[in-house]
C-alpha cells in the first residue's frame, strides 16, 4: 500500500481489513464510535427533540428549535468533514472546537466534572486517538525526533 492510499483511506475501508495493521483498524474503531456518537447528536439537535430544547435552555442558551438546528447543521458539517478522508485533520480540529465549547459549557453550569463536563474530552480522544491511530502522516506529528 503506497503513501497515496493511506490518506486516501476512509474508516470503511480501515474497518473492512484493507489496512495492513492492526493500528490502523483500531484508530478506525475509535473514530467509528465517535462519529456514530457525533452523529447521533446532531440528527437530535436537527429534528428539535424536545428533551435536547429542554437541556439547552438548563444549561442558559435559548431552548428555541432555531437554536438547536442550528448546532445540529454546525456539528453535522464538522462531523462529515471529519468523515472525508482529505478533509479529516480540519474536520478534527473543528469538532475539538465545538466540543470544548461544550466543556465550557458545563463547567460553567457546574455540572459533574467526570459525567458531564469531561465528556467533550473523551469524545475528542477518542477523534484524536482514532486519527492518530490510522493515519500515518498525523502519527508522525507524535512521534520523538
Amino acid at each position: 500500500m503506497d503513501a497515496t492510499t493511506l490518506k486516501d483511506m476512509s474508516i470503511g475501508e480501515a474497518l473492512r481489513g484493507d489496512a495492513r495493521h492492526a493500528s490502523r483498524r483500531a484508530g478506525a474503531v475509535f473514530s467509528a464510535i465517535a462519529v456514530l456518537f457525533l452523529l447521533l447528536d446532531a440528527v437530535m439537535k436537527l429534528v428539535a427533540a424536545p428533551f435536547v430544547l429542554e437541556a439547552t435552555a438548563q444549561l442558559g442558551y435559548p431552548g428555541g428549535a432555531a437554536f438547536a438546528q442550528g448546532l445540529g447543521a454546525l456539528l453535522l458539517a464538522c462531523t462529515l468533514l471529519y468523515v472525508w478522508p482529505r478533509t479529516t485533520v480540519i474536520g478534527a480540529i473543528l469538532l475539538t472546537g465545538y466540543l470544548g465549547g461544550a466543556v465550557a459549557t458545563h463547567v460553567r453550569t457546574s455540572n459533574p466534572p467526570l459525567s458531564h463536563a469531561l465528556f467533550g474530552v473523551y469524545l475528542a480522544l477518542l477523534l484524536w486517538g482514532g486519527l492518530v491511530l490510522r493515519d500515518p502522516r498525523v502519527r508522525a506529528l507524535f512521534e520523538r525526533r
